[in-house]
């Protein structure tokens, strides 16, 4: 089927688009949140750019809504109402950042759409209403079992960590940093030394490489650091794990559910990380073992064929097998028929 999806969010949108359908991406030359388009990613020849005028006379079979303006905008495009002329799906990739746990969710209440949580804390703790809610949990490609270890650091991927500061958990990064020093990657990391104040011995910001550098590199520190208070759960955590990574995280959202105790370590104590982190540092076997249980369970539980699976069973029942569903023109020549 063609899918028509903005591009979001990378790490999810990396993972879905290497489905067997086919995915229709809006591009604009300014590129920004409406107009990405393939964002120079390495991803199949499946994944087509489309200009947003054009969409009124392009096959699409499904919508893939993740941000709540885009019912009206997809409306608008195709001149057809996402769950109502046209089968329509909504990804809820956040947590909720209002009056927790009575914040009520853009799509609750309404029966068109389903809304799939990509957490089953997510789930939990929006107000959806009445709408129809399932859980479709993370995976994502394999970049295969790289772990070496032999740098005695911290890995800790976060994007914008000063702006979401405590969000990310960047304030807590000196704690850690004095069991181990901590290396950085992602996107909008510069600066992040002078807000926590550690110096380079400390603290190492390498920014946003590319996935398969960023694997790489990753995959040569003795752990992975998740110290994130909210969010539903980050790829950089799963992408840790299969790469073997034994990862110590926060007791926060579902990373108690992703981390097996047998990978590392999860506690809301920062105290109790930082003790498990000093035995990985002393004992390079225990973190290599740790990290192959990580990976194992990673490979079982967010593994991209699940993953893959769990998307074309929910499509399915989407999208009806009726050729009009394709074309863009067919709801009016049906209306038209009808009149006659």
């Amino acid at each position: 089927m063609r899918i028509l999806l903005w591009h979001v969010h990378g790490s999810w949108t990396d993972a879905f688009v290497h489905g067997r359908h086919e995915y229709l991406l809006p591009v604009l030359p300014e590129g920004g949140p409406w107009g990405l388009g393939r964002g120079g990613r390495e991803w199949p020849c499946s994944v087509r750019e489309v200009a947003p005028r054009d969409l009124a006379h392009t096959a699409v079979d499904l919508v893939l809504l993740q941000r709540p303006e885009e019912r009206e905008e997809a409306a608008r495009l195709l001149g057809r109402r996402p769950g109502r002329e046209v089968p329509a799906v909504y990804v809820e990739h956040n947590t909720p950042r209002g009056d927790v746990p009575d914040t009520v969710h853009p799509l609750a209440g309404q029966q068109d759409i389903p809304l799939v949580h990509v957490t089953h804390v997510n789930r939990l703790l929006w107000d959806c209403g009445g709408a129809r809610t399932e859980v479709i949990e993370h995976g994502i490609r394999d970049p295969g079992p790289l772990y070496t270890g032999e740098i005695p650091r911290f890995a800790f991927v976060g994007n914008e960590p000063v702006r979401r500061w405590r969000v990310t958990g960047a304030d807590l990064l000196p704690e850690f940093a004095r069991t181990a020093p901590v290396d950085v990657f992602g996107m909008g990391t510069e600066g992040l030394a002078e807000a926590t104040g550690l110096g380079r011995d400390r603290l190492r910001v390498l920014g946003d490489l590319p996935r398969s550098q960023l694997h790489r590199l990753m995959a040569r520190r003795r752990m992975y650091l998740h110290p994130v208070r909210w969010t539903s759960l980050g790829l950089s955590l799963l992408e840790a794990m299969h790469l073997g990574m034994p990862v110590l995280a926060l007791a926060t959202t579902e990373a108690a559910r992703a981390v097996p105790p047998e990978a590392g370590a999860v506690s809301a104590d920062p105290a109790e990380l930082r003790a498990a982190a000093r035995r990985l540092l002393d004992d390079p076997e225990e973190a290599a073992a740790r990290g192959r249980a990580a990976r194992a369970f990673a490979l079982e539980h967010y593994g991209l064929d699940r993953f893959l699976r769990d998307w074309d069973s929910l499509l399915s029942a989407l999208v009806p097998a009726d050729p009009h569903t394709t074309d863009p023109g067919a709801a009016a020549r049906l209306r038209e028929g009808e009149k006659r």
